[in-house]
């Protein structure tokens, strides 16, 4: 495995090393995240039953409803949030939510070339993610 660093945008600051949950498709926090357990709950999902917790996060972009922001600042608050999110297009929603709970989140980045399981360097200041 090479350690290739992806560059990409900083959307909100901070550090996080851990393993990656991975998606393919948009997910939506507000309904699609249970912010008291931080399990994903929307249905047909393809991380439908899996924890974010502790997680480095990995979806394309974020979909539905503007709650999603507080849902994600819910999950901070209830100490089950993933420890910093990734996507291809970081649209206002997760913007939103990841600045309010203070979670590292970096956008612009390559996510075909990230799989669950991969342990991940985020450095979201420097807007770079790099296999750990």
């Amino acid at each position: 495995m090479t350690k290739e660093v992806m560059k990409g945008r900083s959307i909100s600051p901070g550090k996080a090393e851990g393993e990656a949950i991975v998606s393919k498709t948009p997910l939506g926090f507000y309904g699609g995240i249970d912010a008291k357990t931080g399990i994903v709950i929307e249905k047909g999902h393809e991380l439908e039953g899996k924890n974010v917790k502790d997680k480095i996060l990995v979806f394309p972009t974020g979909k539905g409803s503007t709650v999603g922001s507080y849902v994600i600042y819910g999950l901070k608050k209830n100490g089950v949030a993933p420890k910093a999110i990734i996507n291809k297009e970081t649209e206002t929603i997760v913007a939103t939510g990841v600045i309010l709970a203070d979670i590292p989140c970096v956008d612009q980045i390559d996510i075909e070339k990230l799989n669950t399981g991969d342990r991940l360097k985020v450095d979201a200041t420097k807007g770079t993610v790099e296999h750990a």
